[in-house]
């Protein structure tokens, strides 16, 4: 590796919630290289999570839906003019924090003389460092981390930073205005998120709904993004009272709106790291994702599971059993381990 290198590229493709949980590596290597320029690679979908961190310089963002929509011979020519610019940016280190065939072949074609990956099957000959991943289990932030530790780059932060613009907070601000002038406390609920088997069933996240309404006396927001919208109905359609739900919003907008709640209450999913980074009280439901690895970063946080399941943390997308960590987590269950979070002040029936 250089001894000061002047340019660098970050590539972390796919799952927002990753890419929340990779962003301490832009602040150790700001720490490092401060004169040095950071660009960060990432997809549209998680473009609104680095968009305004003040330590970046330069955000690339990987058009896949773009080319998705030209046809093959128009998907060719834009891929290898992206790739083109990309070179030409002459990167000096490049580090991939994703690791999948695309991301490997991107830091490749950058031609920094230093890249740096994990030692993923025949993706470790794109790089120049190679880091082995360890045989136990490890969150994402510190797996994140481990590539600066190949390079000798000490990690003295570990936090995730998530930056919300002004616009986003005035629109949240000026929505509760109008909407929930009068609560008490406000607890998001997000019942979306990832695969299907991630999810704690709607009709359940409807009855923990009711159960804090009813019980203490806040107002619960639902929480949904894209293609999202039969969910929140099914949550609704559960329901005896009447939540708010999440205007549509960016990801930067929904930021705004999580940090304006005392409390969120999460499937595993890009909300629950977002609230978790923005100093949210956080609690994450899991099943077949492991906590260890992808639970909400921090302290102050919490998660729940249904530990009589023998087959939690099996990381499948699909569930040959019928789901039963999930379906079997009741929301009773639930409520008694999210009291524990329900902000000071609000006493319950």
């Amino acid at each position: 590796m250089p001894e000061d290198p002047r340019r660098i590229l970050i590539v972390k493709l796919r799952a927002t919630g990753d890419v929340v949980l990779a962003t301490p590596v832009i602040e150790n290597l700001k720490r490092r290289f401060p004169r040095a320029r950071l660009a960060f690679l990432t997809e549209e979908a998680s473009a609104d999570v680095l968009r305004w961190n003040p330590m970046l310089d330069e955000l690339i963002v990987l058009p896949l839906r773009r080319w998705g929509s030209l046809g093959i011979l128009g998907s060719w020519r834009e891929q290898a003019r992206f790739y083109r610019n990309l070179r030409r940016k002459r990167f000096d280190l490049a580090i991939d924090l994703f690791g999948n065939p695309r991301s490997a072949l991107l830091t490749r074609l950058t031609g920094a003389p230093h890249r740096v990956g994990y030692a993923f099957r025949v993706r470790r000959l794109a790089y120049t460092t190679v880091v082995t991943p360890p045989d136990r289990p490890q969150h994402e932030v510190l797996f994140h981390l481990e590539a600066l530790e190949a390079l000798d780059i000490p990690a003295a932060a570990d936090r995730p930073h998530v930056a919300i613009p002004g616009t986003a907070e005035e629109k949240a601000d000026r929505w509760l205005r109008e909407h929930a002038p009068d609560a008490r406390a406000v607890i998001g609920l997000n019942p979306g998120g990832g695969w299907a088997i991630k999810r704690w069933p709607p009709e359940y996240f409807g009855r923990l709904a009711d159960a804090l309404i009813d019980g203490y006396g806040v107002d619960v927001l639902i929480l949904w993004g894209p293609g999202e919208e039969e969910i929140v109905a099914q949550v609704t359609g559960a329901m005896r009272n009447r939540p708010h739900v999440l205007p549509a919003a960016t990801l930067a907008e929904l930021g705004a709106f999580l940090k304006r709640c005392g409390l969120l209450v999460s499937n595993d999913s890009a909300p629950m790291h977002m609230a978790a980074t923005l100093n949210v009280p956080t609690v994450g439901i899991f099943g077949p994702t492991d906590p260890r690895a992808q639970g909400p970063w921090g302290d102050g946080h919490g998660v729940v599971r249904k530990e009589s399941v023998d087959c939690l943390g099996c990381n499948r997308t699909k569930c040959p059993i019928g789901n039963i960590c999930m379906t079997t987590l009741e929301p009773g269950e639930l409520l008694e381990r999210v009291r524990a979070y329900i902000p000071v002040g609000i006493v319950g029936t």
